[in-house]
């Protein structure tokens, strides 16, 4: 038979769920000056009496937020709360649920996999950032493959990331630049990811790289113009032709990335631009093609096109600005070779998006063509 509770913590009850339920500006702070007494009295390291937490259950689903907030404040370290008290705090409003994310030792990885499938992407970018971080959540933030909370789990030191794991990071820098940074100084990266990712970092990082890992500079502009003579030697006898075994999941995981941006909200023309020098051909084709509403093919036919006109209006269409063209279509045809061709005829046109998008689509039909001929889709 359970004892009944100590008659303090019952008395304590009623007068605290009234000022939970009072509305006025006196009895919350009463009440907020009442729930940080209760959490000093508490003895770490001793469960919660039943009653004392009943009354924090209560607290949480009848006060107001500034209460919640107290509540989560005081029990953000405490290994004695409810379980089901931090449970409901850490998928409350991101405000609130970011202490307890952060250091409650009652969150375990069920409990932080659970926040990750329903909670905000604020929230999941507080598990990715939880000190000490378990491996399989770890695992599962990489498998969700969100950039943000990619980066902030690139930016934990102390999560337990495996060296297969960082291997997965890696290779998704390619194509997130935020990870870059975090990564090139992250505790456990190798030499040898470290050299793997000379192909797509800038030239603050790749000086970071040479400096943590004693590489030559010498060796080390070496390493990077093979990188870049890797990417264009694919161009010589067939400027747009992929022949890269992988090239076919490449292309869906960068469809993937340019509807999961678009859904977001998070695309725009200067991503475009950002792809280019990326040299990201195949990434800036799927986001061309989004921004406009244009077929994939249609837009891959423009690359291939006799004249530059038909590119410049889809990129018009898709928002990038006039003054900006020259320089893309320049980064495009490194990638292809010189292709298209030619010069557009109307650079001066005071083109909108919608005057632009109506002209590329009245030859789209052809450029569709010769874009699946040439392998598009």
């Amino acid at each position: 038979m359970t004892a009944a509770p100590p008659p303090d913590h019952v008395s304590e009850l009623e007068p605290l769920l009234a000022l939970a339920r009072s509305r006025s500006f006196e009895d919350r702070r009463r009440l907020i000056e009442a729930v940080s007494a209760l959490c000093d009295q508490q003895t770490p390291g001793r469960p919660v009496h039943p009653a004392l937490g009943q009354i924090f259950l209560a607290l949480a689903g009848e006060a107001e937020r500034e209460i919640r907030r107290a509540l989560a404040d005081c029990l953000a370290a405490a290994d004695w709360a409810p379980p089901a008290l931090i449970n409901m705090l850490a998928l409350d409003e991101i405000e609130i649920a970011r202490p307890v994310i952060a250091a409650s030792p009652l969150l375990g990885d069920a409990d932080l996999l659970r926040i990750l499938i329903e909670a905000s992407l604020d929230h999941q970018i507080e598990v990715a950032r939880r000190p000490g971080l378990g491996g399989a959540v770890a695992d599962a933030v990489i498998d969700r493959g969100d950039p943000a909370v990619m980066i902030a789990l690139a930016g934990n030191r102390s999560a337990e990331i495996s060296g297969e794991s960082l291997r997965r990071l890696v290779e998704h820098s390619r194509r997130i630049a935020g990870l870059r940074a975090p990564l090139v100084r992250h505790p456990r990266l190798t030499e040898t990811l470290a050299r793997e990712m000379l192909d797509w970092i800038g030239q603050a990082l790749r000086q970071a790289i040479g400096e943590r890992f004693d590489i030559d500079p010498d060796a080390l502009a070496g390493e990077v113009d093979r990188a870049v003579e890797k990417v264009h030697s694919g161009w010589s006898a067939a400027p747009i032709a992929n022949g890269r075994p992988d090239a076919a999941e490449q292309d869906e995981m960068e469809r993937r990335l340019v509807v999961k941006l678009q859904s977001a909200g998070q695309l725009r023309a200067g991503f475009l631009v950002r792809a280019v020098s990326e040299k990201r051909l195949g990434l800036f084709e799927h986001a061309l093609a989004a921004l406009g509403g244009f077929p994939l093919s249609a837009v891959r036919g423009c690359l291939r096109a006799d004249s530059a006109r038909p590119l410049y209006l889809a990129c018009a269409a898709a928002g990038v600005d006039r003054a900006a063209f020259a320089d893309l279509l320049a980064g495009v045809r490194r990638l292809t070779g010189g292709l298209p061709h030619g010069e557009p005829r109307d650079w001066a046109d005071p083109l909108t998006p919608e005057t632009a998008a109506a002209a590329f689509r009245r030859m789209a039909a052809p450029l569709a063509d010769a874009g699946v001929a040439a392998g598009g889709v």
